[in-house]
Order: structure tokens, then C-alpha cells, then sequence
């Protein structure tokens, strides 16, 4: 399996997740999840996928401090309906770091470990996203804006022509090389991350 390298530089995220420590899957529920596997869920990458990537990093950063964040025990809440926009990509890759479900989700053992109706749509906020910690109540919201990573000029006219069928297999290739370099960028400039992503701290 071949994809760009910076995919394995990402900052992976680190977890403790309670149901999988419980059925035996993670040793103490240890784990991480990494950019690469947002990638598989998503299908492709790009900086929506990037940006709910970075969201969940930074607001599971802001509302856990030096704690591990516990996976299954994070509500996200999203300002848009599921069928509006990106809000699905987004939060199909923040609810699978967070470890949260809607109605289809898992029901439990025995009253532990649910992850059903842990996200929530068309819910009124200043930024985008809401994770908020079920054990505390308290929450972070998120918004997300790349437009200091701007993308290559060629990279429009490309896609028009790939789109209309009329790229050559060269002129494919360079289009997903410019795409992914713009991914690349949000991702790998730490630096830019705290202009990309506004953490609002909630009052409880």
C-alpha cells in the first residue's frame, strides 16, 4: 500500500479506551489513532479531513490537559445538519477518534461502556464543533479555517481538466501531488495550528 509519506509524521492521538481494555482488544485500553486511519474512514485525504483531524487533536488536548482522553466518554456536538456540507466528513472522523455513535451506535454492556446517541446535530454554538467530556460536563469549541495554507494556482485548472476527462495521466498525478502538498502543509506547520484552530473553552 503506497500513500505520501508525511502521512506517518502527522502527530498521532493518543487514548485510553475502557470497552476495549475490558474486552481485551488494548492492554489497558492504551491506543492511537493516526492520520492515516481518518484517511481509510474518509476515503480520501484533504483538508476538511485534515482540519476535523487537527480539531480533535487540539480540543481533546484542551479539555484533557496532561490526562489521556477517554475514548467512548466524549459527546460531539456539530452546528450544522449531518447532511449539510463537510459536516459529515468532519464529524464521521472526529466521532471515530472520539469514539462516538449516533442511535446505531453500541448499546453497552450491562449499562458500561455505550457509545449510542453520543452525537448530536444542528446544536447552536459560535464555532463548529462541541466535544464536551461526559464525566465533567465540560466542553471546547472548535472552528477551523485554512486559509493561510492557500492552495497552488495550477491545482483549479487541473482539477477542471481531470474532472472533464481531458487530463493526461501526468497532468492526474501532478493535481494529486499539489492537492496532497496543501494537506501536507496544514498538517506538518505545528506552527500554524493555533491561527488554523480556535479553541473556545466553555462555561460550565
Amino acid at each position: 500500500m503506497k500513500y505520501p509519506t508525511f502521512f506517518d509524521k502527522v502527530q498521532p492521538i493518543q487514548l485510553q479506551d475502557p470497552l476495549s481494555n475490558f474486552l481485551g482488544a488494548f492492554e489497558d485500553g492504551l491506543m492511537e489513532i493516526n492520520y492515516l486511519e481518518c484517511v481509510k474512514l474518509a476515503g480520501h485525504s484533504c483538508p476538511t479531513v485534515a482540519g476535523a483531524y487537527l480539531m480533535a487533536l487540539k480540543g481533546l488536548e484542551a479539555l484533557y490537559g496532561d490526562q489521556l482522553p477517554q475514548r467512548g466518554s466524549i459527546h460531539v456536538s456539530m452546528r450544522e445538519g449531518e447532511a449539510e456540507g463537510v459536516t459529515g466528513v468532519i464529524c464521521n472522523v472526529i466521532s471515530f477518534i472520539a469514539g462516538a455513535n449516533g442511535a446505531s451506535g453500541f448499546k453497552g454492556i450491562g449499562g458500561n461502556f455505550s457509545r449510542d446517541n453520543l452525537v448530536s446535530y444542528n446544536v447552536p454554538m459560535d464555532g463548529e464543533v462541541k466535544l464536551t467530556r461526559l464525566d465533567t460536563d465540560e466542553s471546547v469549541t472548535l472552528s477551523y479555517n485554512p486559509s493561510m495554507v492557500p492552495a497552488d494556482a495550477m491545482m483549479q485548472p487541473l482539477m477542471g481538466k481531470s474532472l472533464q476527462g481531458l487530463a493526461s495521466e501526468g497532468e492526474k498525478k501532478q493535481f494529486g501531488k499539489l492537492w496532497q502538498e496543501r494537506v501536507e502543509k496544514i498538517l506538518l506547520s505545528q506552527n500554524l495550528w493555533d491561527t488554523m484552530i480556535s479553541i473556545t473553552k466553555d462555561e460550565k
